[in-house]
């Protein structure tokens, strides 16, 4: 009856010491969670963003910052940015750019993207009046063409491998100091 005891007793604990192992190494991960410094750190590597535009303009994206807005589950994204085109302007114009944003997953490129993002603020010091709407204007096409689906992090090929099965992660919810991605099981 003791031998018994003991055998269920050292079962038991093996059993725990591998659950907790496991866990430990990451094998019953069911969520992820990013730091806001994290996220910075991931969306830094990601510029200067340089893109043109119609052909027209040079626009050139530096020193993101990333704050989090977790009551209405986005991101906000601040820039500066620089737009120049020699027809227009003599010397590029300069300023902050500014939006906000909702976060999903995209399978093709193991990132968490940008969602609809929406412009905020774009000011540009030195902007002649007369282009001030134009400006609005590219400001809201920037922002949904060319920042739509804009990666602000990529996961690594083992982060979305557990237990030696793929996963793909689900819900993604901002938090006050970071991202909380849930993951999927198969």
């Amino acid at each position: 009856m003791i031998r018994t005891s003991r055998r269920r007793w050292l079962a038991v604990a093996g059993a725990a010491a591998l659950a907790a192992g496991l866990a430990a190494c990451g094998a019953f991960r069911n969520e992820y969670t990013f730091s806001q410094s994290q996220l910075q750190a991931a969306l830094e590597r990601k510029f200067p963003f340089n893109k043109r535009y119609m052909e027209l303009f040079d626009i050139q994206l530096t020193n993101p910052q990333l704050t989090l807005d977790p009551a209405r589950n986005r991101v906000n994204v601040q820039f500066d940015a620089a737009i120049d085109n020699k027809l227009f302007f003599r010397h590029a114009l300069t300023g902050r750019f500014a939006l906000d944003s909702g976060l999903r997953y995209d399978a093709p490129t193991r990132s968490v993207v940008l969602q609809d993002p929406e412009v905020q603020r774009f000011d540009v010091q030195g902007m002649p009046a007369q282009f001030s709407r134009q400006l609005n204007a590219l400001g809201g096409i920037l922002a949904e063409q060319l920042l739509q689906d804009y990666p602000l992090y990529t996961f690594r090929d083992d982060q979305l491998r557990v237990a030696g099965t793929q996963v793909e992660p689900g819900t993604i919810t901002v938090l006050p100091d970071g991202i909380n991605v849930k993951v999927n099981r198969p």
